[in-house]
């Protein structure tokens, strides 16, 4: 792994790398999932703006944080708080996690689950969802990080019927412990 990759709280000032992240992963991740004139229509300036708003909402066992490279730029972004879907037994939610393709395969993704498993923690909270569209072929990650499927339901989205999942931890301890390896710098 690259050892100039750093995990961070999110500030405002990251908002444009934010959004840079939320465009590019999204047009690489979901064509033929969701509507492509969803996709093609996506704005940096327009995300950049939510997230600038949204970075400065956190607290105790919510936010959102950030992977940069050496130079500060941000690579990928993950946001996790308090449960917004009711699933029974649990009580956090892993709300986003984003990575650019060239972040990918380099322990990121797990960095960050295990940082907002350790915060949803701080945070009172010791069982979290993750929601995934059930054709993003992404969604085995979250099992080969202890994931169990836990809930189904439809939804619509720019006009489309689709079908998300719910992956479940009972105890985010061993999740939270995937931070402390030698990997985790």
């Amino acid at each position: 792994m690259d050892e100039a990759l750093v995990i961070r709280d999110a500030r405002p000032s990251d908002a444009v790398g934010i959004a840079k992240v939320h465009v590019a992963t999204w047009q690489s991740t979901y064509p033929g999932l969701v509507p492509d004139t969803y996709l093609v229509n996506l704005s940096e300036a327009a995300a950049a703006m939510r997230w600038h708003n949204a970075v400065q909402a956190h607290g105790p066992g919510q936010g959102a944080l950030v992977a940069v490279d050496a130079a500060d730029s941000v690579v990928g972004f993950a946001t996790y708080g308090g449960r917004r879907i009711p699933v029974e037994g649990y009580e956090g939610e892993f709300y986003a996690l984003y990575l650019l393709d060239e972040a990918q395969g380099q322990g990121l993704g797990r960095r960050l689950m295990a940082t907002m498993a350790e915060r949803l923690q701080e945070g009172g909270k010791h069982t979290a969802v993750v929601w995934c569209l059930r054709d993003n072929p992404a969604r085995w990650f979250y099992e080969r990080l202890g994931g169990v499927r836990v809930a189904e339901r439809p939804i619509r989205f720019a006009g489309k019927e689709l079908v998300e999942i719910a992956y479940g931890w009972r105890d985010l301890a061993p999740l939270a412990r995937l931070s402390t390896g030698p990997e985790m710098r």
